[in-house]
């Protein structure tokens, strides 16, 4: 009979077995020197494509990772089978340092940032000039996303032979941001894949845009279907026989000139977590007058110091404009 109370002793007492083994935890973790760096090309469902070297292969993210996720354009550390030969999976145990994120979220009220594609050298901004109409306001998010992410923009306009791009290329001038106008008679003769593909030349660049401006569809032009498949790399089709891109992906140009990463087009550009801060950077002759900015400054409100900075001459007022208008987009949808 088992003694309880006050005479009992420790070998009376039950202990409850580590149900991970009795083996002591440790804080400590391996190294992986012996890891191979990698470049995610696709995500999908927890399986991460992965070019190492000249070969593609599939990986899982290790459990030591936790929570944190890679996404398209990660460089990764990769052990385990790296063959690539089907059926083989390796692991990715280590992602390293980003130098630029392409960010979103859902809505602005969403507090839940999703990163779209990382150490991207600059984001495409593809839109109609017509079928469909231009969204400016989508433009304005696109362009925030980019200065808060550390990517440069570039203005991608097509369908030219419906509608003159001179309105919306002067909305946008006071910024500088270079583009392309193309028209679907150019993309056919290849000359307007062409005058893209200059734009891209040694750069990794992300294309966004909402559904039906072509965005695919240039990119389909820039990369040859051959390309796609040595690469693991082909968008799915859908029922009425239309690319579409379900999940973004990254695809080598051709003579390796550059990547393009090919994102699924979007409805809204969430900004709930851009900071202001970060998007007056990329107006460097702005910046230098917001010293005098009280703490927490919007830069529009009656007390901001960037209008008397431009008053003293130093800024051209339509570049502070620009600047309060691409803020303002984070108080406001693409529709209004």
């Amino acid at each position: 009979m088992r003694r309880y109370g006050k005479n009992t002793d420790e070998d009376d007492i039950r202990q409850r077995p580590n149900r991970k083994g009795n083996r002591p935890r440790t804080n400590i973790r391996p190294k992986h020197e012996e890891a191979v760096e990698g470049m995610v090309l696709t995500v999908d469902r927890g399986r991460l494509t992965c070019l190492v070297e000249d070969r593609v292969v599939m990986a899982v993210k290790a459990r030591e990772l936790g929570r944190k996720a890679a996404v398209v354009g990660d460089r990764v550390g990769i052990i385990g089978d790296l063959s690539g030969d089907k059926d083989t999976l390796a692991r990715i145990i280590r992602i390293e340092p980003r130098t630029s994120v392409l960010r979103r979220t859902a809505d602005d009220d969403d507090p839940y940032e999703r990163v779209v594609v990382a150490n991207a050298d600059q984001l495409a901004i593809v839109t109609a000039l017509a079928d469909p109409e231009p969204r400016p306001r989508l433009i304005d998010r696109c362009l925030v996303a980019a200065y808060d992410g550390g990517l440069d923009p570039l203005l991608v306009l097509t369908k030219s032979d419906l509608a003159s791009p001179d309105e919306l290329l002067e909305l946008y001038g006071a910024l500088g941001v270079p583009y392309v106008v193309t028209s679907r008679e150019e993309l056919e003769n290849g000359s307007a894949v062409e005058r893209v593909r200059k734009q891209l030349d040694g750069k990794i660049t992300a294309f966004v845009g909402h559904s039906g401006v072509g965005k695919t569809t240039l990119v389909n032009a820039l990369v040859s279907l051959e390309r796609r498949r040595s690469t693991g790399i082909v968008n799915a089709v859908t029922g009425r026989g239309r690319h579409t891109t379900t999940s973004a992906r990254a695809i080598p140009l051709p003579d390796d000139s550059g990547w393009v990463v090919d994102t699924p087009g979007v409805r809204s550009f969430g900004l709930h977590h851009v900071d202001p801060s970060r998007v007056i950077k990329a107006f460097p002759d702005l910046e230098p007058g917001t010293v005098d900015c009280p703490r927490a400054c919007s830069h529009d409100e009656p007390d901001c110091a960037l209008d008397q900075w431009v008053a003293d001459g130093h800024a051209d007022p339509q570049r502070l404009y620009s600047l309060r208008r691409l803020l303002a987009t984070r108080e406001r949808t693409e529709g209004d």
